[in-house]
């Protein structure tokens, strides 16, 4: 990004070492290519396609057909959905806190927006990859609590302000074992850069931090379980448990503001699942080509076409992974029923946190005994194979068993 904005300056016909103006200069162009990626990508394409896919997802797990009027099977549901929302009508409580109000669906924004400033979203493409990018997800991603908990109190409404206190204590409290499943990661890593996490790993799956050690592989259903409850995802969506709350802390926003707890909702899972991916199972590495990555796009102050080719197909790997983790979250909302508040608090202080620091404490004595036998590296990755392997056969075997006695026949023609 730096190269890009210093090619920029040179345009101008200005030196970037000595023009006085270069770092605002740098914060512009970065700003900019946050709010294009954001609010021209991310928001429209990867939150509204996902309300599509979810209806769909659901749809089929309960055996009904789901939207299939607006475009091809429905598709141009989520930009029906988007008018209308964007031409409804703007409502305030005569009683609430007029500022505060407004400014809660952006805090919620702000904070879903500057985490994408150090995600690796393909080679080279990182905006602002910072040696403490791992603190600065941590710190920036908190800023949805604020908005949340601004938004239910200026609402002036009891149901708003209990989902505005949930939220703020389940947030949180889940921010806790995802920071340590960080920490178990970067242990292994020996950075807190997500770039220099992906180049720790391979591109091929017996080199991701997954099958890394026992404790890395628990460290990333920690992970899951705790990222879909600091997302407000089922079964942890108890700020706004439409059931029991009137859906909680939104309940008195309408039109647009509405839509933005959403939007921002749904870009969280790509979000979360995008940090998952970059922790876990090796980034945008692609078997053969993760060299040819490396390269720099801009190269002697021009582009280099094929820098641009292998960035693009990167970027295409690292969706197609966060795409199977999306599906996984669209799918467990229609399977598990949501936790009592209770329940879900138990789950984060008594199992969670605990295991966490359990994690951590074990993979420090893990790398340090993997510094002395390196050839250790191979045992886990090849158990948990066999073991795959095995649990698959039988999955097959069991599935193909269900077919002949029901003569049922898997189909997609109704999707």
């Amino acid at each position: 990004m730096q190269a890009f904005a210093d090619k920029l300056i040179q345009l101008l016909e200005h030196d970037p070492a000595t023009w006085e103006y270069t770092q605002i200069f740098y914060a512009g162009v970065m700003l900019a290519f946050i709010c294009l990626l954001f609010f021209v990508l991310v928001l429209p394409l990867f939150a509204g396609i996902s309300t599509w896919l979810e209806r769909k997802v659901s749809a089929r797990m309960q055996s009904r057909i789901g939207p299939n009027r607006a475009g091809p099977h429905g598709f141009f549901v989520w930009i029906a959905d988007g008018v209308k929302l964007f031409l409804k009508e703007d409502l305030i409580p005569a009683e609430a806190d007029h500022l505060l109000f407004r400014l809660g669906p952006h805090l919620v924004m702000v904070g879903l927006c500057a985490s994408v400033v150090v995600l690796p979203f393909a080679a080279g493409s990182t905006i602002a990859d910072m040696n403490l990018a791992l603190f600065y997800l941590m710190a920036v991603t908190s800023i949805e609590v604020v908005g949340i908990l601004v938004s239910g109190w200026a609402s002036n409404s009891k149901w708003s302000l209990l989902g505005g206190f949930r939220s703020a204590a389940q947030i949180i409290s889940y921010e806790i074992p995802v920071a340590l499943t960080f920490m178990v990661v970067a242990l292994s890593a020996g950075t807190l850069s997500l770039g220099g996490i992906v180049a720790a790993q391979g591109p091929w799956p017996w080199e991701w931090y997954l099958v890394h050690s026992p404790m890395h592989f628990v460290a990333f259903f920690l992970y899951a379980t705790a990222a879909l409850a600091e997302g407000n995802r089922t079964p942890f969506d108890l700020p706004e448990a439409e059931s029991e709350l009137v859906s909680g802390f939104n309940t008195e926003y309408s039109g647009f503001r509405f839509s933005a707890f959403f939007m921002a909702e749904f870009a969280n899972i790509w979000i979360m699942n995008i940090v998952g991916v970059v922790l876990f199972f090796g980034g945008w590495q692609l078997p053969f080509l993760n060299d040819r990555f490396t390269a720099p796009i801009i190269a002697d102050g021009a582009f280099d076409g094929w820098a641009l080719v292998w960035t693009f197909v990167s970027l295409l790997v690292l969706l197609a992974k966060v795409s199977v983790g999306v599906f996984v979250v669209l799918w467990l909302r229609w399977t598990l029923p949501r936790l009592r508040i209770d329940q879900m608090m138990a789950l984060c202080w008594k199992y969670l946190v605990p295991v966490g620091i359990l994690l951590v404490i074990l993979t420090a004595a893990w790398e340090l005994v993997l510094y002395e036998v390196p050839s250790l590296k191979w045992m886990f990755p090849g158990l948990l194979t066999l073991v795959s392997a095995g649990l698959l056969f039988a999955f097959l075997r069991q599935t193909y068993r269900n077919f002949e006695l029901s003569g049922d026949t898997p189909s997609l023609e109704n999707f």
